[in-house]
């Protein structure tokens, strides 16, 4: 199958070619058709299946039927709608890269941007809007938008918005746009909470499943067991030194840890930098160019900031925290190995991390290899918490009330039962002297 059998328009086709796609992705397979035919769709896919184009094309199909339709300003017919400011930008890149023989406007309305640029855009006629929902809430509080004439809704990435706890105004936007609209829902993952959110957004809606697990077959994975943090920078630092490293994303739990790791490698004399949800968008998006631009060897993220970062150059990945979560992995490998390149991904595991090892080794089918690095190698192993047992005294375990209670010559604060406290006895027998 090729993307002429979608009978797309010829600017779009064109545009394809020129991005070096020939053949649709089984994600894309499946989704344009139906979207074109306006069914609401459920689309649950892993990331890097190729869902942004699933949803950019079948979108600029039909702007491109009713472009000569008049445009109204500040008055977007598709609105999609992303977790994150990163995964806005890709989604707004692909717009362009899509439709750029076409005559289409798209803006992108992201937190920790200025407002002064998206209110000039809002007062243009526009056909889409890419944003994030706490910057978009903003614009519909102002009145600096209308999504009353909105006919495509699109969610990306929703279980990672309800991760960050945007259900509130995912419903709110979605009361502002016409009931009669269609409605896609893309995620990575389906439970109770996305099964309200699509009863309460999709009507009636068409469900496609990638359930195959991601291979990520170009990508060699391997782990390194730590003692601890200082054992995990000693084994940073040796992988730092190998030629094969062109470019890594390094991975760190917190924005903080991020920093931290960022500083010390650039004192190491490392071209690094960090990349986290609370640096500036300008910030952010200079740290995106220089790491595209060569500049930056290392970029030390968290997952959220990562989310969307799409670069042929970043050879290896290095998970200095392993995730807590199988599907983050999965995210974070991804960044390296794109387009078909070969990649390398790299675990450093603590002994208490086992539980979140083995939630990974599940979810992707395959036990990740465990590597040792002469005179590196781990003192300790990989091994679950022990839970410290409370004592069986009074108060704590059933077992040890009931032996306490059945031994009738139990102790209760270092008297025999039925006995006076120590103090009171010695009251009496002080009284019983003075009586006599």
């Amino acid at each position: 199958m090729s993307f002429k059998n979608f009978d797309l328009h010829s600017a779009i086709l064109k545009a394809i070619d020129k991005c070096g796609y020939t053949n649709p992705t089984p994600i894309q397979a499946e989704a344009i058709p139906k979207v074109i035919n306006g069914n609401d769709l459920i689309a649950s896919a892993n990331t890097g299946t190729g869902k942004t184009a699933a949803f950019v094309l079948p979108v600029l199909q039909r702007l491109a039927k009713t472009r000569y339709h008049k445009k109204q300003r500040g008055q977007p017919s598709v609105l999609i709608l992303t977790p994150t400011r990163e995964l806005a930008n890709q989604v707004t890149q692909a717009i362009r890269n899509y439709g750029k023989n076409l005559r289409i406007f798209s803006v992108s309305l992201v937190g920790g941007m200025p407002y002064g640029p998206q209110l000039r855009s809002l007062s243009k006629p526009i056909d889409i809007v890419v944003a994030t929902p706490g910057r978009l809430t903003d614009h519909i509080e102002n009145r600096n938008i209308d999504l009353s004439r909105v006919n495509m809704l699109i969610l990306d990435e929703a279980d990672r918005m309800l991760d960050m706890g945007f259900v509130d105004e995912v419903n709110r936007i979605a009361n502002f746009t016409p009931e009669d609209r269609q409605t896609l829902l893309f995620t990575a993952t389906w439970d109770n909470r996305m099964a309200n959110l699509a009863r309460n957004l999709l009507n009636d809606p068409q469900r496609i499943s990638m359930d195959e697990k991601p291979t990520q077959e170009n990508i060699e994975q391997r782990l390194h067991i730590a003692d601890d943090v200082g054992h995990k920078n000693r084994l940073l630092q040796h992988l730092l030194d190998d030629d094969d490293l062109t470019q890594a994303i390094i991975f760190s739990a917190t924005k903080l840890g991020a920093d931290i790791l960022a500083r010390d490698l650039k004192a190491l004399g490392y071209s690094a930098a960090a990349l986290h949800g609370d640096m500036k968008q300008a910030a952010r998006n200079r740290t995106l160019q220089n790491m595209r631009r060569g500049k930056l060897r290392l970029l030390v993220a968290t997952d959220v900031a990562a989310r969307g970062i799409d670069m042929t150059s970043v050879s290896h990945v290095i998970n200095f925290d392993i995730p807590r979560f199988a599907e983050d992995y999965v995210h974070r490998i991804g960044r390296t190995g794109r387009a078909g390149s070969a990649g390398t991904a790299i675990s450093f595991v603590l002994p208490d991390d086992l539980l979140h090892l083995e939630r990974i080794e599940r979810y992707t089918g395959q036990q990740v290899p465990r590597l040792t690095i002469p005179g590196l190698e781990p003192t300790k192993t990989l091994g679950r918490k022990k839970k410290k047992r409370k004592p069986n005294g009074r108060g704590y375990s059933a077992f040890g009330r009931k032996n306490n209670y059945n031994d009738p010559k139990r102790k209760a604060g270092g008297r025999h039962l039925n006995q006076p406290p120590a103090h009171r006895r010695k009251q009496r027998t002080a009284t019983k002297k003075a009586a006599a």
